[in-house]
């Protein structure tokens, strides 16, 4: 039963990590080069994330700078930026790429804070998928007389905290993010 639990348990754990990475690609105003973690350019045949072919660094507080380190690979890091969603218009001067995030208005920090409570719906609704599943593997183990009635009913009760848990803990890194893009 305890690998059960164990098993649960990393899988919400996963689920938040998800929810993490989702925030931190979230462009929120200020130079962030987690903006670039989903976008990958063609480099040699190969989809390769950017910060795998160029330096990203963050040089004023809204200015994201790319260097790659191959000059080659400029039009492509170019090209994959425009067509990625983060809609920020590359500036290109030949040796490296300029991102220059403009100020949050009121209207997209609304848009914002509803994607990021979107995102965080889905993550609470992964939670209890893997709840579910968790619950589902306890009675597979009860009908083949693996655990008893109160072992079983004990177990749910376990994952239901975890459950629990692990949705507050989606519901605070939603405010934590919330708040952040409020306050840019």
């Amino acid at each position: 039963m305890q690998e059960v639990f164990k098993s649960v348990e990393k899988k919400m754990n996963k689920s938040l990590d998800n929810q993490l990475s989702e925030y931190a690609s979230i462009r929120a105003g200020r130079a962030n080069a987690g903006v670039l973690d989903k976008i990958t350019v063609d480099y040699y045949g190969a989809e390769t994330p950017i910060n795998q072919v160029a330096a990203v660094s963050v040089v004023e507080a809204r200015t994201l700078l790319i260097q790659p380190w191959d000059v080659s690979v400029l039009r492509g890091i170019e090209k994959a930026i425009l067509n990625s969603d983060i809609g920020i218009n590359p500036q290109n001067d030949g040796k490296t790429i300029r991102l220059i995030f403009p100020p949050l208005t009121e209207e997209r920090r609304r848009e914002i804070t509803k994607k990021i409570a979107k995102i965080c719906e889905d993550t609470k609704v992964a939670i209890r998928s893997i709840r579910r599943d968790g619950i589902e593997k306890l009675k597979a183990m009860k009908k083949s007389s693996e655990i008893t009635e109160d072992d079983l009913k004990d177990g749910e009760k376990h994952i239901q905290d975890l459950t629990d848990k692990y949705c507050k803990k989606a519901d605070k890194n939603s405010e934590e993010k919330t708040k952040e893009i409020m306050e840019i």
